[in-house]
């Protein structure tokens, strides 16, 4: 495991409450719940990248023309 990395981050105060509350109730610490959470959110960013990445040959649609057509079909 890789040695861990110390950083200040500043909280809003409730958020800060809320972080030692629940901590204090799942029996974490804040740090590792900031973690966790940082994980989740890096993997869903992965999952975006990826389905970018595999729909990057798409054709791209014009705004404006999607609009139109869509007013035209009787859909807007």
């Amino acid at each position: 495991m890789e040695t861990p990395k110390r950083a200040t981050v500043y909280f809003d105060a409730a958020i800060h409450r809320a972080l030692r509350l629940k901590a204090a109730a799942s029996d974490q610490s804040i740090s590792d719940m900031v973690n966790q959470a940082m994980k989740r959110t890096l993997a869903e960013d992965a999952e975006d990248l990826a389905a970018f990445g595999a729909r990057k040959r798409e054709p791209n649609l014009d705004f404006e023309q999607f609009v139109k057509a869509l007013k035209r079909r009787g859909k807007l």
